[in-house]
């Protein structure tokens, strides 16, 4: 044998014994206390090359997350397989974890098969100190992986047992992708998508005392240049900068808005500085006088990883829904919270449950949500609706990241977020009965001025003629509802919200308040269906007292399981005749409808209409984010960079897709795809317990579903399929499915690669 043949089969087979010896594959994409990165270190909102020991060192010089418990979380991916133990060092030195010492906490090897939201049980953390963790686990076959690689963390200056992180925002440096001559000198700098954003630009001056003249905007005028008058909230912003003599790069100040930086709003960090979102920049290049060398911004985001969720389908329109609403999420970051755009900087409730959904479908990310939750807590906005979506936002919480700590120290508040005083004996709630009282008020932290204040019902925004119903033009997006004392859209998200509030009192052991929440969202449901049906059309009512039925009084039913069985058929018919006679806000709710009776046709239609209630009629408008409204005479005052308006990302994830938590972390996980007359799909989506992968193909003779789950996770497969005798393979071996209401099920699928198919006839 020749000696180079002999050399490359002792290379391999040295390989592989290394392989084999070095165990299962190791725990990877650890974080603590949720965070992803935690040893990253930032300037000014650019990543530094410093350590983190560096950085703890110069106390201020360096931004990066500091870990504020005592006692954090850990959690890791599986390599493969189930784990059945693990084995947690942390260390105060990263030498002695390289020795596979430790000199904090050794968990010693612990049967347990939790991988995420394991808590610390060490001697309590210090203040303002670095630490080194790593992990292995043990699999079912009972080998050990090899240890994951140490990753490192700071705590933060003061501890509490338990306390959220902080966070860090970035700047991303960005060059135009057009440049275009305007008349008059000026040039416009295209950066191709708005963005909440400062400017850098390199000039060249002749003289001292020169100005240079700087539009920024996020529309355009019919001549080309930037609209120095946009409609509504659209931004528009003039800054002129004194031009020193000689070659100087300038990064000119954002003048402050007084309506977004005031009291109320969610004030930009200091190392970062103001910013406004824009997407075009026109400047004036004055030849003999100035030069304009460079023009780039930065555009300023939370931290986003870009490729965690990737969606692709058959259906180009599908497709840019996607990709509008994908970096939606990732521009209107910003603030570090969820907020209601530029307008006001301000968090409130309906924009976070919204928010939060579609954040978990493009980037495994939960640490803004419990910011934004513990926030909305304690400054409450006035809507009833809104009050209750608090608890939904924290079962939402708990069922994505499976961390249930800030629900068990919220509790108190979440039962009170639930207005269940403002119910009568039947269950059903009204805030106009002259049950909110100071004492009520305050146990949900609503401030109280006058008489006049408290909740009041919304249903959907802006109601005709504006706040109030006097300003002239405002349609109003609440489809003629009738306000009466007790109302279905509100009682149907009381419903929901005693529903969630069960799960929730389970989770943290409180057997007393499960039984008691889910005895009255029984008592809710069969009030609800005694009060608000319409006895000849079954049809929701819109309140009690009234004969008129409304489009979000049906689809809000729909959407939360209060339509009987028998009277899903006339619900539908009405919704359908009804079409898109809601905002972007309540489209969320419609579309939860829809697909959650498989009306994924028409769901489908509606996501990807070129109407003007449609999210291309936002993009033929010109805006890069989704809008605040469909469109500018929906809303008057709306702005462009709203993201309660991205409803499409996650039902593509939740419904096209199919992929949803079954139970908290995805440790079961539901894959039920709805492709309607999608041909295929691909997604891939990052959990807090790896990615998930399914690609399918959809025929009329035949269904394949490829399908990827991460270590430590249970799939149970749904396969749609219309005919109800058809031949099932997994793996390319037949197995027993069962039918029901159009698909076939398969349980207790484990992690790794699997191949589907269902299909009718010989093959």
């Amino acid at each position: 044998m020749p000696m180079k043949v002999l050399a490359v089969l002792l290379f391999s087979t040295l390989i592989v014994t290394l392989s084999y010896a070095q165990g299962k594959k190791a725990p990877s994409l650890l974080r603590v206390d949720l965070l992803q990165n935690p040893e990253w270190v930032y300037d000014q909102g650019q990543r530094a090359p410093v350590s983190l020991e560096q950085a703890a060192a110069a106390d201020t010089t360096w931004q990066f997350c500091r870990v504020n418990s005592r006692f954090p979380t850990f959690s890791w991916v599986v390599g493969e397989g189930h784990q059945t133990a693990f084995e947690l060092l942390v260390a105060s030195r990263k030498e002695l974890l390289m020795k596979d010492s430790a000199d904090v906490w050794n968990s010693g090897r612990k049967n347990d098969n939790n991988s995420i939201a394991a808590l610390y049980r060490g001697v309590a953390l210090q203040p303002s100190t670095v630490y080194y963790w790593k992990v292995r686990t043990w699999g079912s076959d009972g080998k050990a992986s090899s240890y994951s690689a140490v990753q490192s963390f700071c705590t933060g200056k003061t501890l509490e047992d338990f306390s959220l992180p902080s966070f860090v925002l970035v700047k991303t440096p960005q060059l135009p992708q057009q440049v275009r001559q305007l008349d008059a000198g000026n040039k416009l700098y295209d950066f191709g998508k708005d963005g909440f954003s400062q400017l850098k630009l390199s000039v060249n001056a002749q003289q001292a005392n020169d100005t240079l003249v700087i539009h920024l905007g996020e529309a355009l005028a019919a001549d080309g240049h930037i609209n120095r008058n946009p409609p509504g909230t659209v931004r528009y912003r003039m800054i002129k900068v004194p031009l020193a003599k000689g070659h100087h790069t300038y990064q000119p100040l954002i003048p402050p808005d007084k309506r977004n930086t005031g009291s109320n709003a969610i004030l930009m960090p200091a190392e970062i500085g103001e910013v406004l979102p824009f997407q075009y920049a026109e400047i004036a290049d004055a030849a003999g006088r100035y030069k304009i060398d460079s023009v780039s911004r930065y555009l300023v985001t939370s931290v986003f990883e870009n490729d965690a969720t990737t969606f692709t389908s058959s259906d180009t329109g599908l497709n840019k829904i996607w990709d509008l609403c994908q970096y939606t999420i990732k521009a209107t970051s910003f603030a570090g919270y969820y907020v209601d755009g530029d307008r006001e900087r301000i968090p409130y409730e309906a924009d976070a449950l919204i928010n939060q959904l579609s954040h978990y479908a493009t980037d495994a990310e939960f640490t803004m949500t419990k910011r934004t939750l513990d926030y909305l807590i304690y400054h409450p906005t006035w809507p009833t609706e809104w009050s209750l979506q608090n608890v939904l936002i924290a079962w939402n919480d708990y069922l994505h990241s499976g961390d249930l700590r800030q629900v068990k120290k919220l509790y108190p508040d979440l039962k009170a977020k639930l207005l269940t005083s403002l119910a009568r004996e039947d269950g059903l709630i009204s805030t106009r009965t002259g049950k909110q009282t100071p004492e009520f008020l305050n146990t949900i932290y609503y401030k109280t001025f006058n008489a006049n204040t408290g909740l009041k019902d919304i249903v959907d925004w802006p109601p005709a003629g504006g706040i109030g119903g006097g300003q002239s033009g405002v349609m109003g997006e609440t489809d003629g509802f009738v306000f009466t004392d007790y109302n279905a859209v509100v009682n149907a998200w009381y419903y929901a919200g005693l529903e969630a509030m069960a799960k929730l009192s389970i989770a943290v052991g409180n057997k007393a308040d499960a039984d008691y929440y889910t005895r009255e969202a029984k008592k809710v449901q069969a009030s609800f269906q005694r009060t608000f049906f319409d006895g000849q059309t079954n049809i929701v009512l819109d309140g009690e007292g009234t004969k008129h039925s409304s489009l979000h009084a049906n689809f809000f039913a729909l959407a939360f399981g209060l339509v009987p069985k028998e009277k899903i058929a006339p619900v539908i018919s009405f919704i359908h005749s009804r079409g898109m006679a809601c905002s972007v806000y309540g489209a969320q709710f419609l579309l939860d409808g829809l697909y959650k009776v498989n009306e994924q046709e028409y769901a489908h239609k509606l996501i990807t209409s070129t109407e003007k209630r449609s999210w291309f009629n936002m993009l033929r408008e010109g805006a890069t984010m989704t809008m605040e409204a469909w469109g500018q005479e929906y809303k008057p005052n709306q702005d462009w960079n709203h993201a309660w308006g991205t409803a499409p990302a996650n039902a593509m994830v939740r419904y096209i897709a199919g992929v949803q938590p079954l139970t908290p972390g995805y440790g079961e996980v539901q894959i039920k795809p709805q492709p309607g007359a999608v041909e295929h799909v691909a997604l891939s989506l990052r959990t807090i317990r790896g990615d998930i992968g399914v690609r399918f193909e959809n025929k009329k003779e035949r269904f394949n579903l490829q399908l990827s789950l991460p270590g430590n996770t249970i799939g149970r497969v749904y396969l749609p399929f219309a005919a109800d005798k058809a031949v099932v393979k997994m793996n390319g071996k037949v197995v027993k499915a069962t039918f029901a209401e159009g698909y076939y099920q398969v349980q207790n699928v484990k992690p790794g690669k699997h191949n589907f198919e269902v299909y009718t006839g010989n093959r």
